[in-house]
């Protein structure tokens, strides 16, 4: 699942896919290919709703086969690429045609549990995988590993504090590993009293010090979810016991992730905040590439911070650990009522400090009991706690509560 080290590197020129073409880790990668001149070939391109931003990067990149996951936008789609060969397609299953094109990499990069079926595709045919996607392992984890093993796919992580372990296992090898560390920057809030935080507007929650990413995970940085997420992802990545993954506060972002060996020896991947690092590793691995991305400065940097997250401010971090201990449904219940608190969150309808607390209520619903079978099972569980997360929110609208 997550590779040792190869005999020989890859064959250029490398053949890709990117699904989440228009999503910020997507837009990163299709730079980093512009940069590349000669090293790669795209084979298929994938987007949500951005008809034209899709067909632009489809006009540079040149794939074969271009799919948009909006059914609405075809037509205009289909008009804006006529004359250029490239086969276009639209809706859920043209997606995951996308992904099980031959291509022998697949950049998984569609945010959310919409992801999990095209991700599927790629592994069941045993492609290189570069995973950044996190509902794949937190929403489906066992299953999904499983289906990687059974049909001998590779999973590269993309996130940048996994793409680190991974990097330092290097040094080390798994055989030998005692923990892991995973850092958070502390997001926007970092210093904030929690009653400061209860007034916080969706633009506040969006004003990442460190990194520049997209809505969605930017508010999940802002409660700490987003690394709460991470020890579920890592769990099953490095198949480590959640007391074996430590998270602490690093307000710098220099240092993403460390591993801890059986000698006492800490071995730590740094770089600056850009997505392009891990993005760049998982696309050239297991060789490297020369980019463009700005060099750390020691002497500039000065200092490096570290501090335990606060659970009382920030209860996503024990949310998230208890999910991965009840097992079961619970992660899926966690990731589910997640998205849909933090999208009414930026709709306006709820308060910050109500995502944690709808996400604590749909978490101890039945639903978190569930056992889901297979896939399909993972997805009507999402559905259910989806719905379940929204008649709460409905209904704390209607009693006139935040």
């Amino acid at each position: 699942m997550i590779p040792g080290e190869p005999c020989s590197g890859p064959h250029w020129p490398r053949r890709i896919t990117v699904l989440g073409a228009t999503g910020s880790v997507g837009r990163a990668t299709l730079d980093l290919v512009a940069e590349q001149k000669g090293r790669f070939e795209v084979e298929a391109l994938t987007g949500g709703r951005r008809v034209r931003e899709l067909a632009a990067l489809a006009r540079t990149f040149r794939p074969r086969f271009v799919a948009l996951a909006d059914p609405a936008g075809y037509a205009e789609l289909r008009e804006l690429l006529a004359g250029t060969g490239i086969e276009v397609a639209a809706g859920e299953e043209a997606v995951v045609e996308a992904a099980a094109r031959p291509a022998e990499l697949v950049m998984a990069a569609v945010v959310g549990v919409a992801g999990l079926r095209p991700t599927l595709a790629a592994v069941r045919r045993g492609a290189l995988v570069a995973l950044a996607n996190k509902e794949c392992l937190v929403s489906a984890g066992e299953l999904f590993v499983r289906e990687v093993e059974t049909h001998d796919a590779v999973l590269l992580p993309v996130d940048s504090e996994h793409n680190a372990v991974f990097q330092a296992l290097a040094g080390g090898g798994r055989r030998h590993l005692e923990r892991i560390v995973l850092t958070a920057s502390g997001g926007p809030f970092r210093t904030w009293s929690a009653e400061e935080m209860a007034r916080a507007t969706p633009e506040q929650a969006l004003a990442h010090p460190s990194w520049r990413m997209g809505a969605k995970i930017t508010v999940d940085s802002a409660t700490l979810m987003n690394k709460g997420l991470e020890i579920i992802e890592a769990h099953h990545l490095f198949q480590l016991d959640e007391r074996e993954i430590e998270v602490v506060v690093h307000p710098q972002s220099v240092i993403h992730g460390i591993a801890l060996f059986t000698d006492g020896s800490m071995l730590a991947q740094m770089g600056p905040p850009d997505m392009r690092i891990p993005i760049a590793h998982a696309l050239a691995w297991p060789s490297r590439l020369c980019t463009s991305v700005r060099r750390l400065d020691l002497l500039e940097l000065g200092r490096l911070d570290f501090e335990p997250p606060d659970p009382a401010r920030f209860p996503a971090l024990r949310l998230a650990r208890e999910a991965l201990r009840a097992g079961d449904g619970a992660p899926t219940v966690l990731n589910a009522a997640n998205e849909v608190a933090v999208a009414a969150f930026l709709e306006g309808r709820i308060g910050f400090r109500d995502i944690a607390r709808l996400v604590e209520e749909a978490l101890a619903s039945a639903l978190a009991c569930a056992v889901p079978r297979d896939i399909e099972g993972v997805l009507a569980l999402d559905a259910e706690a989806r719905a379940f997360t929204r008649a709460r929110i409905a209904a704390a609208a209607g009693s006139g509560a935040s």
